[in-house]
């Protein structure tokens, strides 16, 4: 397939880019290992790989603006070499790269944070100091000075972040600016600050440099700024010498997922497109965007001049020149799990499908001097990954699996409502196996004599569901949730015992008729998001429209706590908000009694109780299957069959994907 409008240049006066693709900003974590050389690698693999132009991750301008104590930035001229190391690496390869300025104001996990107004957010310890007017200054002039630095370090432009609810997001809604003097009140005098910092920055680096400025578009939070001021703001930018607007969604402390899986893809690309014609600038659009196909459908239904992907990037370095290949593209599955929820843990980011996104000096997988032959049993990710992998490396690999298909557990997964990206990570599968000489042995269980005469075995076997032991189990009416995804008929009435990741996904299961995923009018009512012309933010005033649950159901967990705690840091409250607003009622601290026809009994804090049910399901935990552990002297366990604490396709992808790298 061919993307014409994708791979269009975009002329921006001083300096044309080769296609409409921005590596948008993401914060790694990276910079802050003070290791140049291997932030230099991340991205110079981006830019060989084709992207338009890269935006670093947030770049603090000064100490009080970092996201938290501590955070990369450019503080002093002593920063630029570090920064050139990272721009020469970008430019050797033949990319343009562009320095994020982030001032986290009230976000900034950091006792010294400052914002507009005292006013501390919900998602910071922190309560911020209000700016006097000379505090003010210092932080449009360090953003300035900032700037400056980056072009003095090779950075071929700068992206000023004015969205997400930051620092410069913060002056502008009504919500976050009290100020009774010149930066607050009237929408003239909130806007003042990001105006003038644009203004100032254009002044310290010139007119040969890209100006890129974050606009919010849709805050998604009550107080959020009206369309016509959004549009005001786009003009005044415009004149300020901005080179690009690019658009962004949400404040971080909004309750609507903007980027996560279950969010349809290119989501809000319709309120990128209300601005096209507006202004003059090249305009960017994001959010859920992760292949060309849909990019170029963006891009040709005038929605946008540019698309931003990040995570895209990092699940495949090589994204842009596959697309122009038709080379098969690992895909971003917005699970979160190893971006943002390692970004907001402290940990450096990767990626599920890509262990080597972050780590490509440390985790090299390179040409073997000494072939094997391999037997890979189990074609879930972990087994995938390694197969794949091995083979990538000269190996001779054989991959076995019991199943008619490859995928393992990942499924079972793509069954899950607004789980369905785990399809075109299952397809990216199978055309990885049939690009390499690889064996795949399908519908096929290895004997130990099988895998006899072999160099070394690979168990990627999986788990099997854990017995709970109740009594009663075995009654008609309890089914495993293996059998309920693969479609096994429930009654009305569902409790599910166990509220795991699998507990969860299973409710999802049960209570939704038809993917709002797939209808992307139904999800942004589902949340509640309205055109940000009829009502500011783009917050419906009724509030979210849930559809009505396919079934009533009740989620049980033994521990006492709160059920969903352990899921993914920055999805855990999408999926508890999600089965909240369908009904389900979720209990902790339940101890399964007995099961009945009529339902089942528990004790829980209130005393013993009845739960009626007509359906009863099982997601009790696993345990590794490990049945061909001693089958091989050479045999190594990954994935499920390692552990099987709760189903992991992080850690199973990565480990397959190591193991291999080592062998």
């Amino acid at each position: 397939m061919t993307y014409p409008h994708l791979f269009a240049p975009l002329d921006l006066g001083h300096v044309t880019l080769p296609n409409r693709v921005l590596m948008g900003s993401m914060h790694t974590n990276l910079e802050e290992t003070g290791d140049w050389s291997r932030i230099a690698a991340f991205y110079a693999a981006r830019a060989k790989g084709g992207a338009g132009l890269i935006v670093t991750g947030g770049m603090a301008p000064n100490a009080e603006g970092g996201v938290f104590k501590g955070a990369a930035g450019l503080y002093s001229a002593k920063d630029i070499a570090n920064h050139r190391i990272v721009t020469e690496a970008v430019h050797a390869e033949g990319g343009r790269i562009a320095m994020q300025i982030l001032h986290a104001g009230r976000y900034a996990y950091n006792p010294a944070c400052v914002a507009p107004s005292a006013i501390k957010s919900p998602i910071s310890p922190f309560p911020p100091a209000e700016l006097d007017e000379a505090g003010i200054e210092k932080q449009i002039a360090d953003i300035a000075t900032a700037a400056a630095r980056a072009r003095e370090a090779g950075y071929d432009g700068v992206e000023v972040m004015g969205s997400e609810g930051y620092f410069l997001n913060q002056f502008l809604a009504e919500r976050t600016n009290r100020r009774t003097d010149r930066w607050g009140g009237s929408y003239e005098n909130r806007m003042r600050l990001p105006v003038e910092v644009v203004r100032r920055v254009r002044e310290a680096v010139g007119p040969d440099f890209i100006l890129i400025y974050r606009i919010s578009l849709l805050d998604l939070v009550p107080g959020g700024q009206s369309w016509k001021e959004v549009l005001r703001l786009a003009r005044a930018i415009e004149a300020a010498g901005a080179s690009i607007l690019n658009t962004g969604i949400g404040w971080h402390e909004a309750r609507v997922p903007t980027i996560a899986t279950s969010v349809p893809r290119a989501a809000f690309a319709w309120v990128t497109k209300k601005l096209m014609g507006e202004v003059s600038l090249p305009l960017i659009t994001s959010n859920r965007i992760n292949t060309p196909e849909v990019a170029e459908e963006v891009l040709a239904d005038g929605c946008a001049d540019m698309v931003s992907m990040a995570r895209p990037f990092l699940a495949d370095e090589n994204f842009v020149a596959k697309a122009k290949s038709g080379a098969p593209i690992a895909p971003c599955i917005a699970c979160n799990q190893a971006c943002l929820d390692h970004t907001f843990m402290g940990k450096t980011s990767t990626c599920l499908v890509n262990p080597r996104a972050c780590h490509e000096t440390e985790l090299v997988i390179a040409p073997t001097s000494a072939p094997k032959t391999i037997a890979v049993v189990g074609a879930g990710p972990a087994g995938l990954a390694a197969a794949i992998t091995a083979a990538e490396r000269g190996h001779k690999v054989t991959l076995w699996d019991k199943a008619a298909q490859i995928g393992g557990q990942l499924n079972l997964a793509r069954r899950i409502p607004g789980k369905e990206e785990f399809h075109g990570l299952v397809h990216y599968y199978e055309a990885r196996l049939a690009g390499l000489p690889i064996t795949l042995r399908l519908n096929a269980a290895p004997s130990e004599a099988d895998l006899q005469g072999t160099d070394e075995v690979i168990l990627a076997t999986g788990v099997r569901p854990r017995d709970p032991m109740i009594p009663g189990q075995d009654a008609p009416h309890v089914l495993s949730y293996i059998d309920v995804l693969h479609g096994a008929p429930v009654g009305p009435r569902v409790v599910v015992i166990g509220a795991g990741g699998i507990g969860f996904d299973v409710s999802e299961f049960l209570v939704t008729a038809e993917s709002p995923t797939l209808h992307p009018q139904d999800w942004l009512a589902e949340w509640g998001i309205t055109d940000p012309a009829l009502h500011p933010g783009g917050l419906s005033p009724d509030g979210p429209q849930p559809p009505r649950p396919a079934h009533q159901v009740t989620l049980l967990q033994r521990k006492a706590e709160k059920p969903g705690k352990r899921l993914g840091k920055t999805t855990g409250w999408i999926h508890r908000a999600g089965l909240a607003m369908r009904g389900v009622t979720m209990l902790g601290g339940v101890t399964y009694d007995r099961i009945t026809p009529e339902g089942l009994h528990v004790t829980t804090s209130d005393g013993p109780r009845l739960i009626e049910a007509d359906t009863i399901v099982l997601c009790a935990g696993q345990e590794p299957e490990r049945s061909l552990a001693a089958a091989h002297p050479r045999a190594h366990l990954i994935g499920g069959a390692d552990v099987a604490a709760e189903l992991d396709a992080k850690r199973a992808i990565d480990q397959g994907t190591r193991l291999a790298a080592r062998l």
